[in-house]
């Protein structure tokens, strides 16, 4: 029986389904990594070590991962190599395990904070717009009152586009337009909020980071004039990354980091890649919640993220 058999069926499946490319890619190396062997010795941890770094785990995260191995093939001396699935599937969970950030299960949002502002930062094109969207769908789904922020103004392209996931997922938005003041743009979505008592607010930011300084500067004011109309806002900063960019999401992870306070992350994209290791390096590394997970296109694919779900969707085979 598997770990998650209590999540529902449709969700498990779509995140299977979403995982196959990294799963297929995994397996594979896998069962190169201990050709031949009987049992895991120094080669097989070279060659895992290897499988782990190619699939986008990240060398800091990897090191862990073999060192426990290690110690588990130290108390063990006889250590099977067909094993070795399982064995890895036991300790990126332990890994995991010890860096608990008490990630919820369901999407919901805490009920003392009223509105409950998200400000999304990301660079462009890792599907942070389309993140929003979604994200408004499903609280809507479980009855809140959602309103859109269009503070991404350095792009006519991105204001356009958070207008139409508003009218797809049927939520108001406040917009200035191409130019206007990120941080006006967000003062007049939280008055309206608090105007019309929405419970969520989700404020869309420009994604640049050519400039590391101005970036911090532009969400340091907008925090500031959120701060003004709704005391503690914003309440959540969600870092959007592209899961399919492999590493280059993890530097991503690192500039924002600095640039800003992250509370929470959602990876996107996850279906289109072999590279779903680096929900594991990125959960590891920040020691930020990985609260979203994106495994297709469609609404319903945007998932909250459950450490124990993914690795055990990442390890299970698919019964043909």
């Amino acid at each position: 029986m598997g770990l998650f058999n209590f999540f529902s069926k449709d969700k498990k499946e779509k995140l299977d389904d979403g995982l196959e490319k990294t799963k297929t890619g995994l397996f594979s190396k896998l069962t190169k990594a201990v050709a031949g062997k009987s049992k895991v010795d120094d080669e097989v941890l070279d060659n895992l070590e290897e499988v782990l770094i190619s699939s986008d785990v990240g060398v800091n995260t990897t090191l862990k991962v073999i060192e426990r191995i290690e110690k588990r093939v130290a108390k063990d001396k006889y250590l099977g190599a067909s094993e070795l699935d399982q064995i890895l599937r036991e300790e990126i969970a332990a890994l995991l395990e010890e860096n608990d950030t008490g990630e919820a299960v369901e999407y919901s949002v805490p009920k003392d904070k009223k509105p409950y502002v998200i400000m999304v930062v990301g660079v462009n094109g890792v599907g942070k717009t389309t993140t929003i969207g979604k994200l408004a769908h499903q609280f809507k789904r479980i009855g809140k009152n959602v309103m859109l922020g269009a503070a991404d103004t350095f792009r006519a392209a991105a204001v356009d586009q958070l207008k139409i996931w508003s009218k797809r997922a049927e939520v108001p938005i406040v917009a200035q337009g191409m130019g206007a003041d990120p941080a006006s743009v967000a003062f007049d979505t939280l008055q309206s909020a608090v105007t019309q008592g929405s419970d969520v607010v989700l404020i869309d930011t420009a994604g640049r980071l050519h400039n590391k300084v101005n970036l911090m500067n532009e969400l340091t004011k907008i925090r500031r004039v959120m701060d003004k109309v709704v005391p503690g806002a914003p309440h959540e900063v969600l870092l959007v990354l592209d899961g399919s960019t492999g590493q280059n999401a993890i530097e991503q992870a690192r500039q924002f980091t600095k640039a800003t306070e992250v509370t929470a992350l959602a990876l996107t994209k996850i279906d289109g890649t072999a590279k779903g290791g680096v929900v594991i390096g990125i959960s590891d590394e920040f020691k930020i919640p990985v609260k979203y997970i994106g495994v297709g296109e469609g609404m319903e694919h945007l998932q909250v993220f459950n450490k124990y779900e993914f690795v055990d969707s990442l390890f299970s085979k698919k019964v043909s």
